[in-house]
């Protein structure tokens, strides 16, 4: 048997499973710790937390805005780490982030179809619309250092998104960060201005990621 074809026979072996190079995932928590650490000490020195937060706390949008951001955090990064291993299977990748933000749209759809007139408006614009996304993507820089820098220890094929699945995570962190001084509230606003903020991040992902993840 040719040493081509042996390899040919292993790769596509059924025992054969995707799997990060050893030490990896140490190396990638401390990394991504590092990001997000930057991220809420940034947000903390420019921005500062809510002073009344523990109010904003008790009401269930609160909470709903918080499982949401999570969500596409948590997809996101799931997204960006089978991307970085070769083999590894990406089939359901897009379902998984597309899931929260369809349930989040049609929150908001309801909830702007169900409001009186007046208040439409409001619910989606809300008060911080013009400087809600640059703020999310300013505090998610560090985070998409780390992430990218995390990314480089494994190995990435799909390079362009891989790191748009990275920028995607870093948007997401930030916004869960950023969640922690934003005033707003109804869904249809964070549906739309917290997911352009998040975007904006995965963009620079996609552009550096034939750049930087090459190897």
């Amino acid at each position: 048997m040719k040493t081509d074809d042996l390899i040919a026979m292993l790769a596509s072996g059924p025992d054969v499973a995707a799997a990060p190079p050893p030490g990896a995932r140490w190396r990638t928590a401390a990394t991504l710790g590092a990001g997000l650490l930057a991220s809420v000490a940034l947000m903390a020195a420019w921005l500062g937390v809510r002073p009344n937060l523990a109010q904003l706390a008790l009401r269930p949008d609160f909470w709903i805005k918080l499982a949401f951001v999570a969500s596409v955090c948590l997809a996101a990064w799931h997204a960006s780490r089978r991307l970085g291993m070769p083999g590894a299977n990406t089939g359901s990748l897009l379902r998984w982030l597309a899931l929260p933000l369809l349930l989040m749209w049609l929150l908001g759809a309801a909830a702007i179809a169900t409001a009186a007139p007046e208040l439409r408006a409001e619910l989606f614009w809300g008060t911080t619309w013009r400087s809600c996304p640059l703020l999310i993507a300013l505090l998610s820089l560090p985070v998409l250092a780390a992430m990218l820098r995390a990314m480089r220890q494994l190995a990435p094929t799909r390079l362009r998104l891989a790191g748009a699945a990275a920028g995607f995570a870093a948007g997401g962190a930030a916004a869960l960060v950023y969640c922690l001084h934003c005033p707003e509230m109804a869904a249809s606003f964070i549906g739309f201005w917290y997911v352009l903020g998040m975007l904006v991040p995965a963009a620079i992902g996609a552009l550096l990621g034939p750049k930087v993840l090459a190897w």
